[in-house]
């Protein structure tokens, strides 16, 4: 099956309005030759900024979390109904400092996906495991553990047009990668899961993205993967040559 890349970019805790908007203006011009959809995710100070200036462009905007009430007494939260109004399309869910910084769970992971749901946010629900999972051989166990209560309770038709972020915790930030073959094992683990849990036709439509330190000179090895359809980047989406050579990855 043809899935359409997605190169998504999260901007993590950067860039103040100017730095956003020149980011954003380069981007405009960073060619696309691979019809890939192109997501930046700022900081929420920077949301709706960024999506005023993508209007009539490519380029698509997240949230990089929401919080699962629509409104309340949750100081320095933000929630799917601002997030949308501001001008997501998309939200973040899951990434792993939201989990290991925050204390997301998976319970409070699986009811900001009903929330973001709710408001008909696109999820990008990132999964990893850590190194000691790893080097324990439970990186497998861990994501399908993350997916299974993440999601749980929600039928493929409710999930159509979730993506799934790989981000090995252990490869995020520390210039580590995982190798283009470990990451086609886990996608191809992920969308199996997928196929177990739902049904053939929705793993084969669901987009699984690799993140973990991709950067110009690694990603288009990785995107040779049959199994890995688009990046989650880091710290390169603030380069805009550099997340530009990404986009436009061979």
């Amino acid at each position: 099956m043809k899935r359409t890349p997605i190169i998504a970019g999260n901007w993590k805790m950067n860039n103040t309005l100017a730095e956003s908007a020149a980011l954003i203006e380069a981007l405009k011009n960073a060619g696309n030759k691979n019809n890939a959809e192109i997501i930046v995710a700022p900081s929420f100070t920077s949301l709706a900024k960024v999506a005023e200036l993508a209007k009539g462009s490519s380029l698509q905007v997240s949230a990089q979390d929401v919080h699962w009430e629509d409104k309340g007494a949750f100081t320095s939260a933000v929630s799917p109904v601002q997030a949308k109004d501001a001008g997501a399309t998309h939200t973040i869910l899951g990434h792993s400092e939201r989990r290991s910084v925050f204390g997301d769970t998976d319970e409070i992971l699986n009811k900001k996906v009903a929330a973001a749901l709710r408001h008909n946010l696109t999820i990008i629900f990132c999964v990893g495991e850590t190194l000691e999972q790893r080097e324990a051989n439970e990186t497998i166990a861990v994501i399908n553990s993350q997916i299974e209560n993440g999601l749980k309770g929600f039928t493929a038709e409710q999930l159509k047009g979730l993506i799934i972020a790989y981000e090995p915790v252990w490869a995020i930030g520390t210039g580590k990668t995982a190798t283009p073959d470990q990451a086609q094992e886990v996608h191809a683990a992920i969308r199996a899961t997928l196929a177990k849990l739902y049904n053939e036709d929705f793993a084969q439509a669901t987009r699984i993205l690799y993140g973990g330190s991709v950067k110009d000179t690694n990603v288009d090895e990785i995107m040779a993967k049959p199994d890995v359809d688009g990046a989650l980047v880091g710290g390169q989406a603030l380069i805009a040559e550099k997340f530009a050579r990404i986009i436009n990855f061979n």
